[in-house]
């Protein structure tokens, strides 16, 4: 079993990896702002809080971790629409010199459709109001992206549709290949699933799919 470290772990995937990844006999190590208030008890749990762009936080939460999980969001109100969004580029600037010098090697990042290449998957009915929407954020992810790919860890970028909080069922696609990508809808639940999969096998590495059902 892994030491795994979530940084995001509060809330939505990264909470979900969280829950999963002690279900499945994982040691989690959970960053956030607000960990202390994440409400799982679990021995295999450390609530650590920390500020994901400071280069101090993340290095005592890397010390000892096998594998990151990097799940950032932002808050979905007027401000991720009207103003600038830097958050993901700035905490993987900050987190990448880390691994790269001390390690670990293993690096899954949660972005979404739209993010890097996949946005020229986007039909025309899409890309309008998602322009409009998410666009400042899925710049910045799109230069996240291009950080990780710059990298020589053992990375994995994850791209998730539109996100539900059903209860997820294991049965989504995995979409490798440029031709294949398309938007669609996927539970958290069934991404958590994903990216654990993806430590335990050492699967998908160095590859960017997208996560639909």
């Amino acid at each position: 079993m892994a030491h795994i470290l979530v940084i995001g772990a509060s809330r939505g995937i990264g909470l979900e990896v969280v829950r999963q990844g002690l279900a499945r006999g994982h040691r989690i190590r959970a960053m956030a702002r607000g960990a202390e208030a994440i409400a799982i008890d679990d021995p295999g749990l450390e609530k650590m809080p920390g500020d994901a762009t400071d280069a101090r936080d993340l290095e005592a939460a890397l010390d000892g971790v096998e594998a990151v999980v990097l799940a950032l969001g932002v808050a979905k109100d007027f401000r991720f629409v009207l103003k600038p969004v830097n958050l993901f580029s700035t905490a993987t600037e900050a987190l990448l010199p880390l691994m790269q010098a001390r390690g670990p090697r293993r690096l899954v990042a949660v972005t979404g459709f739209g993010a890097g290449r996949s946005r020229t998957a986007l039909s025309a009915l899409e890309k309008l109001p998602f322009k409009a929407i998410m666009g400042r954020a899925y710049d910045d992810k799109s230069r996240q992206e291009a950080m990780i790919e710059a990298s020589d860890l053992d990375w994995t970028i994850v791209r998730p549709g539109i996100l539900t909080s059903n209860r997820g069922t294991g049965r989504y696609r995995v979409l490798s290949a440029p031709e294949e990508w398309r938007n669609g809808i996927i539970p958290r639940a069934d991404v958590a699933d994903f990216i654990l999969t993806a430590i335990e096998q050492g699967s998908h590495q160095r590859a960017a799919p997208v996560l639909v059902r």
